[in-house]
């Protein structure tokens, strides 16, 4: 018990429960094979899950993310990732032992709760971790998660290819996994206290004031948003302070764009290796293509961590290169004929985006407190969103132009061009206006900017 009690009370209980969480919420052996299952065993035209099925989820994880956000601080995130193992169990049983098309749409509503409450997942370590852990805690949770996943895409993939197992039992297998996650969720601690609702117990808030009197004036101003009463001024003081920079709204806006891009890519991916190759008279390895894009895109992401770039001189300049490398190869996948192809352009433009977005979440959260940190990519996230569930309207679904997948990837290939070409022409402007000044300060300014990744 005193064991039990002293784990509780540290670091090392909560992150190990999350990162435990984390690995079984994302191994799910069926999802590289979700277009195949549905266009094969479940029957559903691959027009229909086109144009129909998954724009809903888009619609629905938009109007269901806003609400989320805000109860998640509110709720004090246990009871949205309990929410979120919920939504798991409910949408693998639907994919297991339903039908008709009405229950595939309910699946996609039940999937877009599961994304939406990812944010409550992502966000609840600083809640329950001391500062001073921070780092180390997100990279356990990012490893664990990146675990996950890569685990279940191979097994799959071993399953399909060397044990001939049916499409159906991938996904008994995947609700195995994710029931276990939903009974690790109920052991999550409950934080004492949220970013922005302070609901502390006496203790707590005695603690907090005692601690406020020893702080001195300069630290409080300096923090002086978190210190207020009301949620909303709290939450409008950190919204100027995050996005008071300059820099800080470049990387957002780059985030915003090119997340929108690549989940819809995402998405869509199966379809398109479903057009070239179909999975009814070929082989196919979406699991192994998946495990080999979440090594690719996690040793490119380990990587950066160990470049030294002055990144507030080239930053913009990397974005706008490797959005270009995203676009190129999202042609590619359009224009191919050649499953192996495709499979390759799909593991460069997921290793680039993981690369890029790497940077730009660092290069963010230098710059800001966790809770404007937080409070940031909940926006950012929104934003990204909106213009993903903007394009879906516009070019997927069949009451607008209802494309056909080839040309959807056009489209999708012409979205990366503009943003790769919007922030290389502002990447330039920046690296052309550091060299125009006087070269004596450069020196400190390129050391200062290297030592920040």
């Amino acid at each position: 018990m005193n064991l039990r009690k002293i784990c509780s009370s540290s670091w090392i209980y909560p992150t190990a429960i999350l990162c435990l969480y984390g690995f079984f919420a994302n191994c799910r052996p069926a999802e590289p094979f979700l277009t195949p299952y549905l266009v094969g065993p479940k029957n559903i035209s691959e027009e229909v899950v086109t144009n129909q099925l998954f724009p809903i989820w888009t619609y629905s994880y938009l109007a269901i993310l806003c609400p989320v956000f805000l109860l998640t601080d509110f709720l004090r995130y246990k009871p949205l990732i309990v929410l979120q193992g919920a939504a798991l169990v409910t949408n693998y049983c639907l994919l297991s032992f339903t039908d008709s098309l009405a229950a595939m749409t309910a699946l996609q509503v039940t999937y877009a709760v599961v994304t939406s409450t990812e944010v409550a997942y992502f966000s609840s370590i600083y809640s329950l971790v001391p500062p001073e852990h921070y780092q180390r805690a997100t990279g356990y949770l990012r490893a664990s998660m990146l675990t996950g996943y890569t685990f279940g895409a191979t097994l799959s993939q071993l399953l399909v290819s060397l044990a001939g197992t049916s499409l159906f039992h991938i996904n008994v297998i995947t609700l195995g996994m994710v029931s276990i996650s939903l009974l690790v969720s109920m052991f999550v601690p409950m934080p004492q206290r949220g970013m922005f609702f302070k609901g502390a117990t006496g203790k707590g808030e005695g603690q907090e004031k005692e601690v406020e009197k020893q702080t001195p004036r300069s630290k409080v101003e300096k923090r002086g948003w978190c210190q207020g009463n009301g949620v909303v001024v709290q939450m409008w003081a950190a919204l100027k302070e995050a996005y008071g920079s300059e820099r800080v709204v470049c990387w957002s806006l780059w985030w915003a764009l090119a997340t929108a891009g690549y989940t819809q890519v995402f998405n869509y991916v199966q379809l398109m290796w479903d057009h070239v190759e179909p999975s009814s008279s070929a082989a196919i390895y979406n699991g192994g293509v998946e495990a080999v894009c979440t090594l690719v895109g996690a040793a490119a992401a380990f990587g950066v961590g160990h470049v030294r770039v002055a990144w507030d001189v080239w930053g913009e300049l990397c974005l706008g290169v490797f959005s270009a490398v995203g676009a190129g190869t999202v042609f590619l996948m359009a224009f191919t004929t050649s499953i192996w192809v495709c499979y390759a352009g799909y593991v460069l433009f997921k290793a680039s985006y993981m690369l890029l977005i790497t940077i730009t979440t660092f290069q963010i959260a230098t710059n800001l407190s966790m809770e404007c940190f937080a409070l940031t990519f909940g926006i950012n996230t929104f934003v990204a969103l909106a213009l993903q569930t903007v394009i879906t309207a516009i070019v997927v679904d069949e009451r607008a132009l209802g494309l056909d997948i080839v040309t959807q990837f056009i489209v999708y290939g012409s979205y990366y061009t503009a943003v790769s070409t919007l922030f290389f022409i502002k990447g330039l402007y920046t690296a052309c206006i550091h060299h125009s000044r006087p070269s004596h300060p450069t020196p400190h300014t390129d050391i200062v900017s290297s030592q920040r990744l």
